[in-house]
């Protein structure tokens, strides 16, 4: 462990240990992430339908997707992860269906995206669960995959294959789970085969209930509602981590909270896109596990995920301080609440061990300004909810410091060739 990483431990009330000069707060885990998309950042703002929406803003992604190389998916890729660490994220959940050529054939090396993806997460030091994607069918009717598809599909046997030859590169900061893209996009069959021949500690992510479409879809070919049908036809338990699931009815909301799967809440994607509001209040009384992702990565920023997770619920509400957890282990703090939530959930979707985790930590800035007089019992609301300057100084992982005095140990190399891919991948 670096001589200079913090040695304490945080509690809704604090941290308390040797440290405690310091304002310092858990790593946070970003639970889904397209690393690609981050190069379309703020390309998709014009009108193209006065319908727009997800589906309509697919049609961009799809095109930019096709763009892609395992040498510019490296580039792009190390750009984020340096971003996230410089923001607060120490490990990131990596839901990667970028898999073969742009025709659909898959490179010499059928592990070739799979395999950038790790090397830039090695190379900026962040904390990766790999979940390479099954992607077998263009809806809930089973249609093939579209042409713009056939880059991202994959047979059974196939994608098991690419697994087993990716699990034998874990390491201490690599996993490897299992990810169904959504149940439109992976069939019943299929996918009790896929979830048969895994690792019984896999970790297990799926696209659910993001869009009212998808619900409707799945309602009149399946005869239930995505989430509903996911409960009653797999072992969903904390192994699994539902991403969005925004659109829930209060059943829903009860049983996934009782299986122990996590949500994967990912707001200001689910804004961007028009997608909807995920019911908070209902899943925290319900006991349930949820953490946060930054997604497409028009914001790569836990603070204004968590932010806008609050600001949501209060815009629809009318009311101020909803995400709170009052009782014998919880806090009447927006911003304490928030912070437990995701470290709580942590472990459960990453599929790396407390100990292992216990070495991501994030050194606010004690000089910045909003921390002004602050306090053990008002510093983290203060982190949260005092404007948008990151106060992220230092971010060790693994008990590495890979972020000082707000900047990556590599910003400036990986910011120089992210410039230079991204200028290759937009012209034309």
């Amino acid at each position: 462990m670096n001589a200079n990483a913090p040695n304490s431990v945080w509690t809704p009330q604090g941290w308390r240990g040797d440290a405690s000069a310091e304002r310092i707060v858990p790593g946070i885990a970003n639970l889904h992430s397209h690393a690609f998309q981050r190069a379309m950042a703020g390309m998709a703002e014009r009108q193209t339908n006065p319908a727009d929406s997800f589906w309509t803003w697919r049609e961009t992604m799809y095109r930019f997707a096709a763009r892609f190389t395992p040498d510019a998916l490296h580039a792009v890729a190390a750009q984020l992860y340096a971003e996230m660490l410089e923001a607060g994220y120490t490990s990131v959940c990596e839901f990667h269906y970028l898999h073969h050529a742009p025709d659909g054939r898959p490179y010499a090396d059928p592990a070739a995206m799979s395999r950038a993806l790790i090397a830039a997460a090695r190379e900026t030091g962040i904390r990766m669960t790999l979940l390479p994607v099954l992607y077998m069918t263009g809806g809930f009717d089973e249609r093939p995959l579209g042409e713009r598809q056939r880059r991202f599909g994959h047979e059974v046997d196939a994608y098991l294959r690419l697994l087993d030859t990716l699990r034998a590169e874990q390491n201490a900061m690599l996993r490897v789970g299992c990810c169904l893209h959504s149940l439109r996009a992976v069939p019943p069959a299929p996918m009790r085969e896929a979830l048969a021949a895994l690792p019984a500690d896999s970790r297990v992510h799926v696209h659910i209930a993001e869009q009212v479409a998808e619900v409707e879809d799945c309602v009149a070919v399946r005869g239930a509602r995505p989430v509903r049908w996911l409960l009653d036809n797999a072992q969903v338990d904390e192994r699994w981590t539902l991403v969005h699931a925004t659109h829930l009815d209060q059943g829903e909301v009860r049983d996934t909270a009782r299986s122990g799967a996590t949500v994967a809440i990912c707001t200001t994607t689910e804004a961007n896109l028009g997608d909807g509001l995920f019911p908070l209040r209902d899943y925290l009384d319900a006991g349930g596990y949820w953490g946060v992702g930054s997604d497409s990565h028009i914001s790569v920023s836990p603070v204004e995920e968590l932010r806008w997770l609050e600001y949501g619920q209060r815009l629809v509400t009318r009311r101020r301080n909803i995400a709170v957890s009052v009782g014998a282990d919880g806090s009447d703090s927006v911003g304490e609440t928030l912070l437990r939530g995701v470290a709580a959930s942590a472990q459960r979707s990453t599929g790396f061990d407390a100990t292992a985790l216990a070495g991501d930590t994030l050194v606010l800035d004690r000089e910045a300004p909003a921390f002004a007089g602050a306090t053990d019992a008002d510093y983290v609301d203060r982190w949260l909810f005092s404007g948008n300057r990151n106060l992220v100084r230092e971010a060790f992982v693994g008990g590495e410091r890979v972020v000082a005095e707000g900047r990556h140990r590599d910003r400036e190399a990986i910011a120089r060739r992210y410039g230079e891919t991204l200028r290759a991948l937009l012209a034309d």
